[in-house]
């Protein structure tokens, strides 16, 4: 089937979809491959789903924005997709002497063969007020007694904890671990020294943000990948003023390359996602009635300016609404939209991006506009997708026409938040 062929039977079903309703909660093209409720409600956070379906793991952070909740970590065995279980249940050993929202993202990355999660923490006073991320070793999976935790990152001089943190492996093949910190810029950490425990050397740079943030945090979250066409090593961060481009092929020496400020209805930044090409970003600010804004950064890739302040596009499933997160498997942009749950919108035509599925996580909420669907991720092996709801736990999902996502398929590089772990590492491309 070819691509123009697929994206247009899936805007078909869409359109041929009543509205959401209890009784009829999603398009016909989605359809649910396992539910998982994860206990008190407002305590679920992002999602990591592991990517060798030989290792059918889910991760989820927990948090805690309301009442008592423990915070942690969930893993989750979706070996038999309609009926995933709950393999293990980590709390941080001090939960009872921390106050703070916990845990709140979390990544996983394989090295010299052997298999890791990272949980990010964010408390605001403590023991562990100055803990920013617990390093596990889940090689050992499915026995729950064989996940042990091998490290904590601290960082005392910039106390508040990691709110966000991405997992990149970099050209030259070193696994980095991008954190925000409470201070300027974004640190960046050698996981390969992390986990041999050479933790106090692995502070391998910081990437800065333009302008004075007053000691606030400068990112809230980003994004790293390979640039093809001039062979850099690029990182896309949303925060202070806007979002940011910069060449981090050296990891201690980041260069600017582009911003994106100015722009009206803009203040600070939140997730900035690029699609394969580094051409077409797609920019999220999570205040309600925002929507995505798609911007096209060719003029600043042709040298013709450096900043860029207007987007070509934006996309919203409902314009009362806002989103949370969203990952990008080029041209679908899968997100986890809070009150409106999953939704997949299309960017064949980045000018013009349409909605292709949706499903709604949390019919009855009760709560804010950020009660809901909070984390989302896609397996490339076959195109499973989950979502981690604030209120109703883990889901699984499949879409009709999309049995998995290979860039190559539609004319782009193979690059997405997947790292490809076995690989060898890219510098020679340079």
């Amino acid at each position: 089937m070819s691509r123009l062929i697929c994206v247009a039977l899936m805007l078909g079903w869409v359109a041929g979809a009543s509205a959401q309703t209890p009784t009829n909660p999603g398009s016909d093209n989605i359809h649910v491959q396992g539910h998982l409720p994860l206990g008190a409600p407002e305590s679920v956070a992002d999602i990591e789903l592991e990517q060798e379906l030989e290792r059918p793991y889910a991760y989820v952070a927990k948090a805690r924005y309301r009442d008592n909740y423990a915070r942690g970590m969930d893993i989750i065995d979706i070996s038999d997709p309609a009926r995933p279980r709950l393999l293990k249940r980590w709390i941080n050993s001090n939960d009872d002497l921390n106050a703070g929202v916990g845990a709140l993202d979390i990544k996983q990355f394989k090295h010299a063969g052997r298999y890791y999660v990272v949980l990010s923490t964010q408390f605001s006073q403590g023991p562990d007020y100055d803990l920013g991320a617990v390093v596990f070793d889940v090689t050992g999976l499915p026995d729950p007694d064989a996940v042990v935790e091998v490290a904590r990152i601290r960082e005392s001089e910039m106390p508040g904890g990691f709110h966000n943190i991405f997992i990149y492996k970099h050209s030259n093949g070193t696994p980095y671990l991008i954190t925000t910190v409470r201070g300027p810029g974004a640190n960046v950490y050698d996981l390969s020294k992390v986990v041999s425990g050479d933790i106090e050397d692995a502070l391998a740079g910081n990437i800065p943000i333009p302008g004075d943030t007053g000691g606030r945090r400068g990112y809230h979250d980003f994004y790293a990948s390979f640039h093809p066409d001039t062979g850099e090593d690029r990182f896309y961060g949303g925060g202070f003023g806007g979002y940011y481009v910069y060449d981090i092929s050296d990891i201690e020496s980041p260069e600017l390359r582009i911003t994106l400020t100015g722009i009206p209805g803009v203040s600070y930044g939140h997730t900035f996602t690029p699609g394969p090409t580094g051409r077409y970003v797609i920019a999220e600010t999570e205040y309600k009635y925002a929507p995505l804004r798609i911007f096209d950064l060719q003029p600043a890739l042709d040298g013709e300016r450096q900043n860029i302040n207007y987007p070509i596009s934006a996309w919203t499933a409902n314009w009362e609404n806002l989103v949370h997160n969203h990952e990008v498997r080029w041209p679908y942009v899968f997100v986890s939209g809070y009150l409106d749950g999953l939704q997949v919108f299309s960017l064949e035509d980045p000018e013009n991006p349409q909605t292709i599925g949706y499903y709604d996580t949390i019919i009855n909420a009760t709560g804010g506009v950020m009660d809901g669907a909070f984390g989302v991720d896609v397996r490339n092996a076959d195109g499973l997708i989950v979502i981690s709801d604030g209120s109703t736990g883990f889901w699984s999902f499949r879409m009709d026409g999309f049995n998995g996502w290979n860039g190559e398929d539609w004319g782009v590089p193979n690059i997405s938040s997947v790292q490809e772990w076995d690989e060898e590492s890219k510098e020679g491309t340079r």
